[in-house]
């Protein structure tokens, strides 16, 4: 039954008027009349009878009024449930080895202002996925690093992090300033198990696969083999900070590459509401992790906009 013949025959019944009820459904009145006659027709019974003053409820317009009446208030309360559903979308963030996440707070502060109801949930990847599950599809949208095979992706750069040397605290090495990647030559290392990433390994290892040592799924236990089995590796220098405790010295290092921090989704997913969380990360992360919220307002009025062609 077509909802918008109900709310015209709804408006006639209770105008009492075809006219009236044409004017407070801003509609003409060939029209009304026209979803009357079709309803009339569907129902298979006269709804109205013309009369001088207006229009007039039959038997059957009487039996249908309280019904229409139910079935609309119905299917408001539908699309109330639907767009409740929208306003508390939850998007999934995928975070690998802490990529980005200094700027969160920045972001998470204009997102929420902006959409009450989006909820903007971590999923923090093993270090053996650099894809922060998007492949898998546990996330929308990943906060990672460079190099991976990003086949599928689309990948914006968000910055380069130094790296730091992860040593034992009584380890000779740890004493110095700075070193040199080449001085971890032919030390055990924390590696990642085979079947991970060409690229990441590689980047990670930074030495010849051959290298010995425990090999590591989380930055855990990348510390962990560091105090347990004395070995060395490499990590963002912001591990320094975030995983500071006793047993372990944190070096920074020359000769290798920067790591780049990259907001990576998948391609074939455009989702608008995802593209403006990127936008406030992006944002919040050129502005530094220190930055008040006004500063990365625009991109909350790229989330508005985002929210109401969503609805």
């Amino acid at each position: 039954m077509d909802l918008k013949a109900l709310r015209c025959f709804v408006a006639v019944a209770e105008e009492g008027h075809f006219g009236r009820a044409a004017a407070r459904l801003h509609l003409a009145q060939p029209p009304l009349s026209r979803r009357i006659r079709d309803l009339e027709a569907d129902l298979g019974c006269r709804l109205f009878d013309r009369i001088p003053t207006g229009a007039r409820l039959t038997a059957a317009g009487r039996v249908l009024l309280p019904e229409a009446r139910d079935l609309l208030a119905r299917a408001e309360r539908v699309r109330d449930r639907v767009r409740a559903a929208e306003s508390v979308r939850e998007v999934v963030l995928g975070t690998v080895a802490g990529a980005g996440l200094d700027a969160g707070p920045a972001a998470l502060a204009v997102l929420r202002r902006a959409r009450p109801g989006l909820r903007v949930r971590l999923y923090e990847a093993p270090v053996t996925d650099p894809t922060g599950g998007l492949r898998e599809r546990r996330a929308d949208l990943a906060l990672t690093r460079l190099p991976f095979d990003t086949s599928g992706l689309t990948v914006r750069r968000l910055g380069a992090e130094a790296l730091v040397a992860a040593l034992p605290a009584d380890d000779p090495l740890a004493e110095r300033p700075r070193l040199h990647v080449r001085e971890l030559a032919g030390r055990p290392r924390f590696r990642l198990p085979a079947g991970t990433d060409a690229q990441w390994r590689a980047y990670w290892l930074a030495s010849d696969e051959g290298a010995p040592g425990p090999v590591v799924t989380s930055v855990e236990e990348c510390l962990h083999a560091v105090v347990w089995d004395g070995v060395t590796g490499i990590l963002p220098a912001g591990a320094a900070r975030r995983h500071a405790r006793p047993g372990i010295a944190f070096v920074p290092v020359d000769g290798h590459p920067p790591s780049l921090v990259v907001l990576a989704r998948c391609a074939d997913a455009p989702d608008q509401l995802v593209d403006a969380v990127a936008a406030a990360l992006t944002d919040a992360h050129a502005a530094g992790p220190d930055a008040h919220p006004t500063a990365v307002a625009g991109a909350g009025a790229l989330l508005r906009d985002a929210a109401s062609q969503a609805c």
